[in-house]
């Protein structure tokens, strides 16, 4: 029996339905490495990090299955299946229902505190540990102790037990132990007069053995599983700590049929705002890991070689993550690694997203590394200041070049937008209103719905990973029901004015169809319409009075700063990347332009990619203001990048765009200054 591709209908047409829903919700999406995804055998995909509570698993799931056909089973939390929606899609996927101790945890009663001389040895007041704890169980504090927990080893009466190891509290960096700060707290409590202790759960513990043989079962058989190890989702800059599960599957099944070769596949998501419409994402497929024999024989021998080879085998598959995310120690310096991309530029390539996210592990693997030199202290110093002015300003990154000295041209142009804007307004409007109640109750219900999850998770920031799942859910299951409502008021007005019974049946119908397409027009020309709205922000501030010594200044530190960037670069590179060429920022893409036929909506690009939007919306926009406008410096060499561009909070998408490398034109043949400087001025 090997790994079905085609047998299960149900998976096929929910790959369909879901691929449909992706490319609506997404604006753009990239896969990286899909020539790493195995045509069979066993595999497990690995993916992280799990911002996205239910797009994760999708777009690791769409992308296996148009490369390969094969059908990836993910483990997914019990209590996530159980709910109406999220359980009969999950059911449709062939998701492997995973229970876990922490959605089964009850408040004790009574609150406890620690021994004084022993660390393991935990007191209660008012507690009954002998009718809520058993052996295995787990005891976790509150949130002022960061959740920390530890597993039950003995009860010895109603207000005395013993923990097998010291209590731990998960943080980004792992696991720590938190005795003191545990003692800290309740001295704090006592100091204030409250001789309580600290509020605690019950954790039960859960026997996985029947989903273990189940995922042991079909790995034997060639299937493919996936699954996030970092448990839940969350909304943090960097991974949390890896569950042992996917460890041990590997290693059981293998321990189990000597004849199973299983392969480890880590997928890295990169989401640019994960939890709004219309962002953008990369799905990145990392080399694949093969299982160590010498783990696994070590997994045979049980006991503490079994424990050894477990974690052993996890730090594994968390290097191989590594390969693949973007991980940032706090937001603050995720922020800064990305005004420093866009800072950064060379004559020799433009970025495609995959080299973006690409771009930006290798920017932020140097500052971590470095960012203790002045030098790149004052760099830090620098761009900030910098990002502040353009927030000041009101413009972005990549208008800065741009902005020129206020002519009847910048007029003429803004006044084109402005026109334009009406345009792309009037054809959106339609769409927009009708659609309006699910918008509204989208942004109401998920909103609610993330601060639910917040209160009730121990890792999450702000809850922004549940955002995109409940706008999806909503958005699916409102909007048919939005559509009959209005086909129900179509059949009652035909009934009004006294249609006939072939119009009273058609009218309804065709609304009913017709309305689907209404939106999805709607949306393409409200996309386009924001994209000209974000770009009269550097024209509004060109004709204002007194502001163009502003401009001037602005662009003159983003100079400065580009090239002091470039010098810091080029000079500590080649400490980290063997393969570092000063004159092209990353490797060439190693994945082959996407096919397909340029069209109203999608345009083919010079390096041969279908995947820029399309002849109908942005080109005449670009066509009309090179021409008319002489706005962009180059434009004798056919179509450069957009000049509205597809634009997110933080100027990302300017990057986004595959351009045509002019490295012959431009640095081949030209002198040592031209090759220095030239970046700074090539757009």
């Amino acid at each position: 029996m090997g790994d079905p591709k085609n047998s299960h209908f149900d998976y096929d047409v929910s790959m369909f339905f879901w691929k449909l829903i992706v490319n609506i919700f997404f604006r753009e999406i990239r896969p990286r490495g899909a020539f790493n995804i195995p045509s069979d055998g066993p595999v497990i995909f690995v993916g992280a990090p799990h911002a996205n509570q239910m797009l994760d698993p999708l777009l690791l799931s769409i992308h296996v299955y148009k490369e390969t056909g094969r059908h990836v089973q993910f483990l997914a939390a019990a209590k996530s299946l159980q709910r109406t929606f999220v359980g009969a899609f999950s059911r449709l996927m062939e998701s492997i229902p995973v229970v876990r101790a922490a959605d089964n945890a009850k408040a004790g009663i009574g609150t406890v505190y620690l021994s004084e001389t022993d660390s393991c040895l935990v007191f209660g007041i008012d507690t009954k540990f002998t009718e809520e704890f058993a052996p295995r169980m787990q005891i976790q504090l509150g949130k002022v102790v960061k959740y920390a927990a530890a597993e039950v080893i003995e009860v010895v009466s109603d207000t005395e037990l013993r923990v097998r190891q010291e209590f731990k509290v998960a943080n980004d960096s792992g696991n720590d132990t938190s005795t003191t700060l545990l003692r800290d707290k309740v001295a704090a409590l006592r100091s204030a007069g409250n001789e309580g202790g600290l509020e605690f759960k019950t954790v039960p513990y859960i026997n996985q053995q029947e989903m273990y043989r189940y995922v042991y079962d079909r790995l034997r058989h060639g299937g493919s599983l996936g699954i996030f190890p970092e448990g839940g989702s969350h909304d943090r800059t960097d991974l949390l700590p890896l569950k042992a599960g996917v460890s041990v599957m590997a290693l059981g099944a293998m321990a189990n049929d000597s004849a199973c070769r299983i392969k480890i596949v880590p997928v890295g998501l990169s989401y640019f705002h994960p939890h709004k419409f219309r962002s953008r994402a990369v799905v990145e497929f990392g080399s694949v890991m093969d299982v160590p024999m010498e783990l696994v024989e070590m997994y045979k021998q049980g006991g503490s070689q079994k424990r050894e080879a477990v974690s052993k085998f996890l730090d594994l598959i968390y290097d191989a993550l590594k390969t693949v995310t973007v991980r940032a120690p706090d937001y603050d310096t995720l922020m800064l690694v990305q005004a420093v991309r866009r800072l950064y530029k060379t004559p020799a390539q433009h970025l495609t997203l995959g080299q973006v996210v690409q771009l930006n592990r290798r920017l932020l693997n140097g500052y971590t590394h470095f960012k203790d030199e002045p030098r790149i202290q004052k760099l830090r110093t620098d761009v900030l200041k910098y990002n502040r002015s353009l927030r000041d300003l009101g413009i972005r990154d990549h208008q800065v070049p741009r902005v020129q000295k206020a002519t009847w041209k910048i007029l003429g142009l803004l006044l084109y937008r402005i026109g334009l804007l009406v345009f792309w307004t009037v054809f959106a409007m339609p769409g927009t209103i009708l659609n309006g109640p699910v918008f509204i109750l989208a942004s109401i219900i998920s909103k609610r719905k993330a601060k639910a999850d917040l209160a009730a998770s121990t890792v999450k920031i702000t809850g922004r990973d549940v955002l995109a799942t409940w706008k999806g859910l909503i958005a699916l299951g409102v909007a048919p029901l939005l559509y009959l409502f209005y086909a129900f008021l179509v059949a009652l007005l035909a009934i009004r004015v006294d249609a006939s019974f072939k119009w009273r049946t058609l009218a309804p119908l065709s609304v009913f169809v017709a309305l689907p397409f209404t939106s999805f027009a709607a949306l393409k020309f409200g996309e386009a319409g924001m994209d000209v709205l974000k770009s009269l922000g550097p024209l509004i501030t060109a004709l204002i009075p007194g502001q163009q010594r502003s401009l001037d200044k602005l662009r003159t530190t983003r100079e400065k700063t580009s090239n002091e960037l470039m010098e810091v670069i080029q000079e500590l590179a080649p400490r980290l990347y063997d393969d570092f060429d000063p004159m092209r920022t990353m490797p060439s893409a190693s994945t082959p332009p996407s096919a397909g036929t340029s069209s109203l909506w999608r345009r083919k690009t010079n390096v041969g990619a279908v995947d820029a939007q399309g002849l109908g919306l942005v080109h005449p926009m670009t066509w009309l203001d090179e021409r008319l406008f002489g706005w962009s410096e180059y434009t004798t060499g056919g179509l450069q990048e957009d000049e509205v561009r597809p634009d997110d909070e933080d100027g990302d998408a300017g990057d986004y765009e595959v351009v045509v490398s002019r490295y012959d034109e431009l640095v081949k043949g030209n002198d040592g200054g031209l090759r220095t400087n030239l970046y700074t001025k090539l757009r």
